[in-house]
């Protein structure tokens, strides 16, 4: 049994990650500022400390009181149309903050670490599917500011024998029973077109219409958070082991917002308005993962991720945050 940090651990992919952790008996204590994230993303059996990750002497606290085997890195700021807006947020907490987050762990002995990176590093990819060794150009802030953090691992990796083993994620989406993506406000296309079939929204909004892609909207490679934790957990292998690695987590196969469009009308049973809107400044036209190298590796496989699956538990996700939202209408109408 491993006892893990984990940043960011009430988020998303945090949370999820979290809890596939805690149920291969691993010990996690949490550090997140809930900027963003939700306390009660945070399962049972794991730690909460509210706490940003550039706070040292709070940080400090914690490493003081016992003593960690790794770090697992989730918190971050994304969004890749925000970050062309407004990047200095983004270098801030992703660059500045990281930094000061990976000094406290230096201090504190702490040479293990896993982080969680973006296939926006690579900005439009030249090949498809985008193997590691691809050129990592990217095109927007966020993806600048993930590239920077990570040639950073790779300086401390070489300086002082650090285990740094950095996951380069796809589009993560998928949801399960009781948890499932609440971004605020929602960027996301699968949760979005499908408040859109729910009525919580009146539309879906296609950013671009006129890519060089079959149908002219962007394609990307959704992986389920499921096997993006499942790959977390096969990682701690390798932890322990001086240097620096990277793995893209993705299935190899793209898909349109078009054809998510169509999918999710399908499996909801509900017509989606779609709107046509220009093109967001920072999004390339194609992003596919070649998973080879972290198939060949580790023996992962991405068994979660048809879309199929992928939308049916978004949907039922969706219904769920719906039936949630109308109780507490009633709630406060009892209340008034």
């Amino acid at each position: 049994m491993a006892r893990i940090l984990l940043t960011g651990g009430a988020g998303y992919v945090g949370s999820v990650c979290c809890t596939q952790l805690l149920a291969r008996e691993h010990s996690v204590e949490v550090v997140d500022d809930l900027s963003t994230g939700f306390a009660d993303a945070v399962p049972p059996g794991a730690v909460l400390h509210q706490v940003r990750i550039d706070d040292q002497e709070a940080l400090s606290r914690v490493l003081a009181a016992k003593r960690f085997d790794a770090v697992f890195h989730f918190a971050a700021k994304a969004s890749v149309s925000k970050s062309v807006l407004n990047p200095g947020p983004f270098f801030d907490v992703n660059i500045a903050g990281g930094i000061l987050l990976l000094e406290t762990l230096r201090r504190h002995g702490i040479r293990n670490f896993v982080f969680s990176s973006s296939a926006a590093v690579y900005g439009t990819p030249r090949v498809v599917p985008v193997p590691e060794d691809h050129p990592t150009e990217p095109v927007n802030p966020y993806g600048e500011s993930k590239l920077i953090f990570e040639q950073i691992l790779r300086t401390y990796a070489a300086a002082y024998g650090w285990s740094v083993i950095t996951f380069r994620y796809f589009n993560a989406c998928g949801a399960g029973d009781g948890w499932g993506e609440r971004h605020i406000p929602e960027t996301h296309v699968i949760p979005l077109l499908l408040q859109a079939a729910s009525g919580r929204r009146g539309f879906f909004e296609v950013f671009g219409t006129d890519y060089s892609t079959p149908d002219g909207t962007c394609l990307r490679d959704y992986v389920h958070v499921l096997d993006i934790a499942a790959a977390h957990l096969l990682a701690m292998r390798k932890i322990g082991q001086p240097g620096f690695r990277a793995y893209n987590i993705g299935t190899g196969n793209s898909r349109s917002v078009k054809e998510i469009h169509k999918a999710a009308e399908s499996i909801s049973g509900k017509k989606i308005a779609i709107r046509s809107a220009p093109r967001r400044a920072g999004d390339p036209p194609v992003l596919c993962a070649s998973p080879q190298k972290l198939l060949h590796e580790f023996g992962w496989t991405p068994e979660h991720s048809s879309l199929e699956n992928i939308l049916v538990g978004a949907w039922n996700w969706e219904q769920h945050q719906c039936n949630e939202m109308s109780a507490e209408d009633m709630r406060s109408s009892a209340i008034s």
